[in-house]
C-alpha cells in the first residue's frame, strides 16, 4: 500500500531559497531515528507483531515514516520470505489434516463474501470496482488478493488505495482483539487458528495473531491461510470474465510454492532440521518487521482517504464473516 504522508514540507517566503526549516529538518531526524530504533527493537527478542504493528503506527500518527518508498518497497517481499521460512517449522502431514478440515469452510466463506459484498456494495451504492476490491480483499487475504485482482479489473490508482487502506485499517484491528476474543473464549489452538484464517484479511495480521496465540494456532492458521490464498487465481480468473476485460494477466502467489516445499524439506529431509529453527526464527523475525512497516505505512491522511462508505462496506463484510466463522467453530 502506498504510504500517503509525504517528507516533511520545506518551507519559505517570497524571494527566499526553497531550503527546509529548522523545525522540519529536526522533525526529519527525529522521525529517521525513531525509524531506526524501532527497526533494531524489531530484530531483539522483546519485540512481537502486535507491538510492532503499535509502534508503526504510532511513528505514522507523529513523527512521520521518513522512508515510504523503502517500506512500501520490501514490506510484501519480506512477508513473503518471511512466509517461506516459517515452513521450516511445519510438518506435512500436520498441515494437510489442517487443510482438509478447513476446505469446505473456506470455499463457503469465499463465496458467501462475494456475494453479500456485491448486495451491500449495491445498497451503499458504490461503485462496482471498489465494491470487488474490498469484497476480494475480505474474503480472500486482504492486500495480495487487491494487488491481484486490482489490475484484472484495471482499477483506477485512487480505488486500489481505498480499498487496501481499508482492509489494512481493518487488519491491524484484528491482530489486537482477536487474541484477546479467543482467549476469553477460551477457544483452543486448533479452533483460533482457523477463525484466523478464515476471518481476518492480511497473511502478515493472520500469522501475527495466530503466533500470539499459540506454536499450534501458528501452524493451522499458516497451512489453511496460505491454501486460501490460492483462490486468488480462480476469483481473478472470474473477475476477467465477469467484467468482460480481455488480456489480462493473472499472477501466480510463487510464495506459497516456496512455503510447500520448505515444508516438505522440513519433513522429509532430516538434514534440514540443523538449520531448521534458525529460518522460522529469522522468518518470525522478518514477520515483525513487516508488520512495523505496514503500521508506518498508515498515516492518518491514508485511514481519512477511506471514506465512511467503503469503510463500512469493509467493516460489514468483516463483522458478518468473523461473527458467522465463529459461531460455526463453537458449535461444531
Amino acid at each position: 500500500m502506498k504510504a500517503t504522508l509525504p517528507h516533511p514540507t520545506p518551507t519559505a517566503s517570497l524571494g527566499q531559497s526553497h531550503l527546509p526549516t529548522d523545525g522540519s529538518q529536526r522533525r526529519l531526524l527525529l522521525s529517521r531515528l525513531g525509524f531506526g530504533l524501532v527497526l533494531v527493537f524489531c530484530l531483539t527478542p522483546w519485540a512481537s507483531p502486535p507491538v510492532a504493528l503499535a509502534l508503526g503506527l504510532g511513528l505514522a500518527q507523529t513523527l512521520g515514516n521518513p522512508f515510504p518508498a523503502f517500506t512500501k518497497k520490501y514490506t510484501a517481499k519480506l512477508l513473503q520470505y518471511s512466509v517461506i521460512g516459517l515452513g521450516f517449522g511445519m510438518n506435512a502431514h500436520s498441515a494437510v489434516q489442517a487443510g482438509r478440515q478447513g476446505i469446505l469452510f473456506t470455499i463457503c466463506s469465499i463465496v458467501g463474501t462475494l456475494v453479500l459484498g456485491y448486495a451491500a456494495g449495491r445498497w451503499l451504492k458504490l461503485g462496482r470496482h471498489v465494491t470487488h476490491l474490498i469484497s476480494c480483499g475480505t474474503a480472500i487475504c486482504g492486500g495480495s488478493a487487491i494487488a491481484a485482482v486490482g489490475p484484472v479489473l484495471r482499477a483506477k490508482d485512487e480505488e486500489m488505495s481505498v480499498a487496501l487502506a481499508t482492509v489494512f485499517v481493518l487488519n491491524a484491528i484484528a491482530l489486537f482483539a482477536f487474541p484477546a476474543i479467543g482467549h476469553s473464549l477460551n477457544l483452543s489452538q486448533q479452533q483460533f487458528g482457523l477463525w484466523c484464517a478464515i476471518a481476518i484479511h492480511d497473511t502478515s495480521s493472520v500469522v501475527g495473531a495466530a503466533a500470539a496465540y499459540g506454536k499450534e494456532a501458528l501452524e493451522v492458521a499458516t497451512t489453511i491461510k496460505l491454501a486460501r490464498a490460492l483462490w486468488i487465481i480462480p476469483v481473478a480468473l472470474g473477475t476477467a470474465m465477469v467484467f468482460k476485460q480481455q488480456g489480462v494477466k493473472v499472477k501466480l502467489p510463487w510464495f506459497i510454492l516456496g512455503f510447500v516445499g520448505a515444508m516438505l524439506l522440513n519433513t522429509y529431509v532430516p538434514a534440514t532440521h540443523a538449520v531448521g529453527p534458525w529460518l522460522v526464527q529469522a522468518a518470525r523475525m522478518g514477520l515483525t518487521v513487516t508488520l512495523f512497516f505496514i503500521g508506518a505505512g498508515l498515516s492518518l491522511q491514508a485511514i481519512r482517504s477511506v471514506g465512511p462508505k467503503p469503510f463500512a462496506l469493509g467493516v460489514l463484510l468483516w463483522v458478518v464473516i468473523s461473527s458467522a466463522s465463529l459461531y460455526v467453530i463453537l458449535h461444531t
